[in-house]
């Protein structure tokens, strides 16, 4: 039994349960990760790179720069290049309407501490070449956003786990099993049992199919996503374009090869864990970059997928505690959980090893009141 036995499992094989799973190793803790399927498989796997700051609450402002100077200094703690680069992000304006909430926001996030501002149609054009102006205001620009590799992210997370540990792919966890209200352990469906006084349902897409197991419900709802990449072309600019318009769509070209890699949120949103694909979403997609870029009308598609956001009602993560004793919830990050994971994961450790973190994250509470949204989603 000792060799199935740890002081934390954690459920889910993402940059969220792997960042979680490094920090709690780092102080100290055996842990297990537990992935049903590979590493990666589910949203992490499937998401385009982008690592931002700019949010429209504190809070997610303050996990998202410090996430940021996590990213910055992977490669040195991890041991491994992650493609870290820092390209930006630069969310366009096209109404009046957009433009005053971003001069809003950009007050807020500048307050921060953040290198943000807005610039004109003129600047817009000069970092990013050929780029449509029609009805084009100006936008916010955040040069230190980045972009990296998610996966390379997430294999170097592992490696340190399995220092005093275990990463354990294709087991699919069948039951959560409690005594006296505490968790003790999990059965996976090949019917071996891991032992641990500490469990934490990272499961992505699946955090409430998770939590059912021990009969909690989680506002956490799937959402399908497509995204596709291009053939590598000639680099011409470095940031992620953020097109809020109804019909907008984001892209950024990627550090290296130069692909454009992209998608857009659906309207209306396609709920489940489908990971179906469309021929409409790569027409649409391909007819709202050229709006946007031109000169990228006629390039090669290579290849389209779809992956799940993890969404709130209120567009923010929950990570806390539950009613059972060692039981934990870190999840619902609706869309951001690349560029949060490593803050969250080392807020969720904090959290878990020693009941508190250094500022406050009451409002990713389970049960708060879900009222408040993010406005940058």
């Amino acid at each position: 039994m000792t060799n199935n036995t740890a002081d934390v499992i954690i459920i889910g094989g993402g940059i969220i349960g792997c960042a979680t799973g490094f920090y709690l190793a780092e102080k100290g803790l055996k842990v297990y990760l537990l992935e049903k399927d590979y590493l990666t498989a589910g949203s992490t796997g499937r998401c385009i790179g982008g690592i931002r700051q700019q949010f429209s609450t504190k809070l997610s402002i303050r996990v998202a720069m410090e996430s940021m100077k996590k990213f910055e200094s992977m490669t040195e703690v991890l041991d491994q290049d992650v493609e870290f680069h820092r390209g930006g992000y630069l969310f366009l304006a096209h109404s009046e309407a957009k433009k005053t909430t971003y001069l809003e926001l950009i007050k807020l996030q500048q307050s921060m501490g953040l290198d943000v501002d807005y610039i004109s149609r003129d600047d817009i054009e000069k970092i990013v070449p050929g780029i449509s102006t029609d009805d084009l205001l100006g936008g916010a620009y955040c040069p230190s956003d980045a972009q990296a590799n998610p996966f390379l992210c997430v294999d170097g997370y592992a490696k340190h786990i399995r220092k005093n540990g275990a990463v354990i792919p294709h087991k699919e966890i069948t039951s959560i099993n409690i005594k006296a209200g505490k968790v003790r352990s999990i059965t996976t469906n090949d019917n071996e049992t891991y032992y641990a006084p500490i469990i934490v349902n990272a499961a992505g897409p699946f955090v409430k199919n998770v939590a059912q197991l021990v009969d909690i419900d989680v506002p956490i709802e799937a959402e399908r996503h497509e995204a596709l990449i291009t053939e590598p072309m000639e680099r011409f600019f470095d940031m992620m374009i953020v097109d809020y318009r109804n019909d907008g769509c984001y892209f950024n070209q990627k550090w290296g090869k130069g692909s454009i890699i992209g998608c857009y949120t659906p309207k209306p949103n396609a709920p489940g864990q489908s990971l179906g694909t469309s021929f409409e979403f790569v027409k649409e997609m391909g007819r709202r970059t050229g709006r946007l870029i031109p000169g990228l009308a006629n390039i090669k598609i290579i290849r389209q997928w779809s992956g799940s956001y993890e969404m709130t009602p209120d567009g923010n993560p929950i990570l806390d505690k539950t009613d059972i004793q060692g039981f934990y919830i870190v999840g619902g990050m609706c869309g951001h959980g690349f560029m949060l994971g490593p803050e969250i994961g080392s807020l969720a450790a904090d959290f878990i090893a020693e009941g508190k973190t250094s500022y406050d994250i009451s409002t990713f509470a389970l049960k708060r009141d879900y009222t408040s949204k993010e406005v940058m989603k």
